[in-house]
C-alpha cells in the first residue's frame, strides 16, 4: 500500500465510522448473533495473497460490525462509560501514525514529555494535592497506566517493595521471603474484580472487608482487621479505597481509612475509575475528601472524559516507591541525563514498552477544553437525575441506593423474580442494555448513562420500553396469582364440603 491508497483507505474508512455514528439509533444496542458465528465466516488460514483494501471495509461492515455489541448507542446503559470522541479518534491515529515506543525519553522526547504536561493538566482540573503533580518540588508524578486494573496491581507491588524494604532497614536479621508471606492487602467487598486480581497476581492475601449498609468501607472496620491481623503475625500492608464502586458507585470515606494507614505506614491506594472524572467539577470534590493521606490516585480518562481506552491516569506521592520496584538496567536502556525532573516511564509500570497514549488525552483537552469536559460531565449527571425521576414517578418500582452520578440503580417491588425477569426480556429484545447488581440483599438493574449521544430524548426511550415491558410482565405475575388463589379457593370449597358430608 502506498501513500495514495493509504489516503483513500483512511478517508472511507473515517466516512464509515462518521456514518456508523450518525445512524447508531437505527441500530439494536445488542447484535443478533450466536456464539462462534464469525469464527465460521472467517477462513481458517490467513490470506495468502494480498485483498484490496476496499474488501478488508466490505468484510468490516458485512462481517465484524454486525457482530458488535454497540457501546455508544444512547441505549447502552450497561457497566460503565468506555470513552470515545472524534477529538480522541484522531489522537489515535496520531499515535499510530508514529508508531513510536516511549520506554524512555531519547527514544521519543514528545512522548515522555507530553505525558508529563498532561498529567499535570489533569490532575490539577481533579483538584489532586500538588504532592502528587510532577510540575510540584517534590518526587511525586503521573503516568499513563493501560487499565485501573494495573494501577492497582502497580501500587500493591510497589508496596510490597517499600513494606520490606523498611522492615529489613530496621531489622536486617529478617527474611524477604518470610515477610513476603505475612503481607495482607484489604479493600472492600464491593470492589472491583481487578483489585482482587492483583492480590492474586501480586502473590498477597487480599482481604475483602465487609462494607456498611451503604456500600463504604467504614475506619473502624479496617482498624480492626489490622488489630487482628497483626496479632495473628500478620503485617498489613496495602489498602484500595474505592471511590465509586462498580456495583452502587459508593464512596469509601478516605477521611477515616487514610489516617489508620498513616498511623500503620501502610499504602493507601486509590481506585476512582469511573467517578474520579467528576471531580473536574469543583462541586463533587467532596467525594474524595481526605485524599491527602493517598499514596497513589487512580482514574480512568478513557470512561468518562471522552477519551478512548487505553488511558487510565494514575498518581504517585513518591516516584522513587515504583523506580525501587521496577528499576531494571540494560546497557542499551539509557536513562535521561539532566536536571529537569523528566521520568524515565520504564521504571514506573509493568512493561517496558509503551505507546505515545498522551496525544489523544492531549487532543480531547485542547479540543474541548475544561469547560467542555465539566459540560459533558455535568450533562450525564443532569440526564441520571431525569431517568432517576421518571422510574420514582412509577410506584411499582424503588429506586435504590439513591442515584450517584451517572448511575440510577431500581428494581420492582414485586420481588428480585419479576426484576431479574425484567431484566431478562429487555436484554432479550435488544433494544436497552443494562445489567444487574445487589444491594442490601435484594436484586437491582444499573441503569448508566454511557454514550457521549445520549439526549433526553434518548432516555425516555428507555424508560418507555422498561416501562413497557414491566406492564406485560406485572400483568402477568398478577394473572398467577389469581389463578393460585382461585384454586386455593377451590380446594378450600371441597375441602369444606367433604368436611360436612
Amino acid at each position: 500500500m502506498d501513500s495514495k491508497q493509504f489516503r483513500e483507505f483512511g478517508k472511507a474508512a473515517i466516512d464509515i465510522l462518521a456514518d456508523y455514528y450518525d445512524h447508531i439509533r437505527d441500530r439494536n444496542v445488542l447484535p443478533s448473533v450466536e456464539p462462534g458465528q464469525l469464527i465460521r465466516q472467517m477462513s481458517e488460514d490467513a490470506p495468502e495473497q494480498p485483498c484490496d483494501w476496499q474488501d478488508v471495509l466490505k468484510d468490516f461492515t458485512e462481517m465484524i460490525l454486525p457482530g458488535t455489541t454497540h457501546w455508544h448507542h444512547p441505549q447502552f446503559h450497561a457497566y460503565y462509560p468506555t470513552g470515545i470522541s472524534y477529538a480522541s479518534i484522531v489522537g489515535n491515529l496520531l499515535s499510530d501514525g508514529l508508531g513510536v515506543v516511549g520506554f524512555n525519553w531519547i527514544a521519543s522526547p514528545a512522548c515522555t514529555e507530553l505525558e508529563v504536561v498532561t498529567m499535570n493538566w489533569l490532575g490539577k482540573l481533579l483538584g489532586l494535592p500538588e504532592e502528587f503533580l510532577n510540575c510540584s518540588s517534590g518526587p511525586g508524578g503521573g503516568i499513563i497506566q493501560g487499565s485501573a486494573s494495573e494501577s492497582t496491581l502497580v501500587g500493591l507491588l510497589a508496596a510490597k517493595d517499600k513494606m520490606i524494604r523498611r522492615l529489613i532497614k530496621e531489622n536486617p536479621d529478617l527474611d524477604p521471603d518470610d515477610i513476603r508471606n505475612k503481607l495482607v492487602a484489604y479493600t472492600s467487598d464491593q470492589c472491583n474484580s481487578s483489585v482482587e486480581k492483583a492480590g492474586v497476581l501480586g502473590s498477597m492475601k487480599m482481604r475483602l472487608l465487609k462494607s456498611d449498609a451503604f456500600g463504604k468501607l467504614r475506619g473502624d472496620t479496617l482498624k480492626k482487621a489490622f488489630k487482628d491481623d497483626v496479632a495473628d503475625g500478620l503485617i498489613p500492608c496495602y489498602v484500595v479505597a474505592n471511590l465509586g464502586t462498580t456495583g452502587t458507585c459508593a464512596f469509601d470515606p478516605l477521611y477515616e481509612l487514610g489516617p489508620i494507614c498513616k498511623e500503620n505506614n501502610v499504602w493507601l491506594h486509590v481506585d476512582a475509575a469511573y467517578a474520579g472524572s467528576a471531580f473536574i467539577c469543583p462541586e463533587y470534590r467532596g467525594f474524595m475528601k481526605g485524599v491527602e493521606y493517598a499514596d497513589s490516585f487512580d482514574m480512568n480518562a478513557h470512561k468518562w472524559l471522552l477519551v478512548n481506552f487505553d488511558c487510565s491516569a494514575m498518581w504517585v506521592r513518591d516516584g522513587y516507591d515504583l523506580i525501587n520496584a521496577f528499576d531494571v538496567q540494560r546497557i542499551y536502556l539509557d536513562d535521561v541525563k539532566t536536571s529537569l525532573k523528566i521520568p524515565d516511564y520504564r521504571h514506573w509500570q509493568m512493561p517496558l514498552g509503551r505507546r505515545f497514549r498522551s496525544l489523544k488525552l492531549w487532543s480531547v483537552m485542547k479540543t474541548y477544553g475544561a469547560e467542555g469536559l465539566r459540560r459533558h460531565i455535568r450533562n450525564h449527571i443532569s440526564l441520571a437525575q431525569h431517568f432517576a425521576k421518571l422510574v420514582k414517578s412509577d410506584d411499582r418500582f424503588v429506586v435504590e441506593p439513591e442515584p450517584t452520578m451517572g448511575l440510577v440503580c431500581f428494581r420492582l417491588k414485586d420481588g428480585d423474580n419479576l426484576t431479574k425477569k425484567l431484566l431478562e426480556n429487555l436484554t432479550a429484545k435488544k433494544k436497552v442494555f443494562m445489567v444487574a447488581a445487589s444491594y442490601r440483599g435484594r436484586y437491582i438493574i444499573r441503569w448508566v448513562i454511557c454514550s457521549l449521544f445520549t439526549t433526553k430524548e434518548d432516555v425516555e426511550f428507555s424508560w418507555q420500553n422498561i416501562k413497557k415491558e414491566a406492564d406485560i410482565i406485572c400483568i402477568s405475575n398478577k394473572s398467577v396469582k389469581s389463578k393460585i388463589s382461585n384454586i386455593e379457593s377451590i380446594e378450600s370449597v371441597s375441602i369444606s364440603e367433604e368436611k360436612t358430608k
